[in-house]
């Protein structure tokens, strides 16, 4: 492509993914120090002095802000479709927190993910999902904010129950019968858990795709970093690399997800493995993009 990535895409990255072991309020600083990223992913924060902190240096940085609500979910190990009832209220509850707080720190919305399952038990599962999603998309909509599901796998890592991607669309379809709200969250880096690619996710999900995530995987049995820890482009044994990510941008393109007026957030989702330096695990991902985005025809 000849244009910027930056025209049709906020790009930006996942603080607690980027620096899992640095202080909070200094890789915000250092990311938001740095003109590739326009939006930034933050979570949860431990205390209210941190929490104000970090909106202070948010608003100074013209970077779109975004909240993830899933550290609170997987920390304490919630369900949001719990079948026990007290169960997924505890996990309604911590999200319609997550509302609270990101709206506090500027973002337009939360993104979480579904819960373990059972094969016996998958369509009471999928209620109780819809439940506890429907309450949380009224609850942010009265604040005028967006709800979003992001797919995960469903038998490896996470094991989460949506997706895969046809199992998300119909998700998101009923869900956007009621709630207007919602939509989907969709990584790079699950497409190899979930054993499907760019064109069938996409594709398959494409009405209802609010937020992207790049990334990379080890989906061989066996393999350091196997399953879904988000390992750098490039890591032995990994599935994603420049040319699935080159592909996974000429679909978004030849899909309609080019959108100069209303620009996209595509975050990475790729974190240092046990030593590995976080800012050369940077620099790394931003040598794929740059070398991906060149190679997409336009």
């Amino acid at each position: 492509m000849k244009d910027s990535i930056h025209k049709y895409f906020q790009v930006g990255t996942i603080q607690w993914m980027s620096y899992p072991n640095d202080g909070v309020l200094e890789s915000i600083r250092r990311i938001a120090c740095d003109d590739f990223f326009d939006a930034l992913e933050v979570c949860k924060f431990a205390d209210d002095e941190t929490h104000t902190a970090a909106k202070g240096m948010l608003e100074q940085s013209h970077l779109r802000v975004c909240y993830g609500a899933q550290p609170r979910l997987l920390g304490p190990k919630l369900n949001p479709n719990d079948l026990n009832e007290e169960g997924r209220r505890q996990a309604e509850a911590t999200l319609l927190e997550a509302v609270d707080e990101a709206e506090f720190l500027g973002a337009k919305g939360i993104a979480f993910l579904a819960g373990k399952w059972e094969e016996s038990s998958r369509d009471e599962a999928f209620a109780q999902l819809l439940k506890t999603t429907g309450a949380v998309c009224e609850y942010a909509a009265s604040k005028g904010m967006l709800v979003e599901l992001e797919v995960f796998d469903y038998d490896m890592d996470k094991a989460a129950l949506i997706g895969p991607a046809p199992l998300a669309a119909e998700f998101a379809a009923k869900m956007r019968m009621k709630h207007n709200n919602f939509g989907l969250l969709v990584d790079l880096s699950h497409f190899p858990t979930t054993y499907e690619t760019s064109r069938f996710v996409i594709q398959t999900l494409r009405p209802y795709i609010t937020h992207l995530h790049i990334g990379n995987a080890v989906v061989k049995p066996g393999c350091e970093a196997f399953g879904d820890q988000h390992p750098r482009f490039g890591f032995p044994e990994s599935a994603n690399d420049t040319a699935e990510l080159t592909d996974f941008f000429q679909v978004l393109k030849e899909e309609g997800f080019f959108r100069p007026q209303e620009p996209m957030v595509l975050s990475f989702e790729v974190k240092p493995w046990k030593n590995e330096d976080p800012e050369i695990i940077l620099a790394n991902t931003k040598r794929v993009i740059n070398r991906a985005w060149a190679l997409v025809e336009d």
